[in-house]
């Protein structure tokens, strides 16, 4: 603050927007523990959007961008996980990282664009992970 001449609330409010890595990925795991069990199954789903989209994200590590799958391939993958596989399969399709045509369904190869509401009302671990993931199969 003495370098910038930010007031507190500003450089608080900075901190925040962009934490560090190690924070985010504290957090992600504090949220794996809490809705997963040993089995990597889900324990429920969680009603709060920022903590949901944070489970998605753990489900989708079980994909590889640009895969195709049909709707059953999905529901296996899925059912290991939640039995709701209906509505686990919409979250992903709303939040961008699954796309679905045709009765098939591919894994994301890009971050979704996100508007400054969106970003504010999801895990920072998205925006850490997300595109790590995406790199390391691009690189592939």
């Amino acid at each position: 603050m003495r370098v910038t001449g930010e007031t507190y609330t500003a450089a608080r409010a900075a901190l925040l927007a962009s934490p560090p890595p190690e924070r985010a990925r504290h957090e992600q795991q504090r949220i794996v523990a809490r809705w997963f069990d040993d089995g990597g199954r889900l324990r429920a789903i969680p009603a709060r959007r920022k903590v949901r989209v944070a489970v998605l994200l753990e489900i989708l590590r079980r994909f590889t961008p640009g895969e195709v799958l049909t709707e059953a391939e999905i529901g296996v993958r899925l059912r290991e996980v939640h039995p709701d596989v209906a509505f686990l399969r919409r979250e992903l399709v709303g939040c961008g990282y699954l796309s679905r045509s045709g009765g098939t369904y591919r894994v994301s190869t890009e971050a979704p664009a996100r508007t400054a509401t969106e970003r504010r009302e999801l895990p920072v671990w998205e925006r850490v992970w997300l595109p790590e993931f995406l790199a390391g199969w691009a690189s592939r």
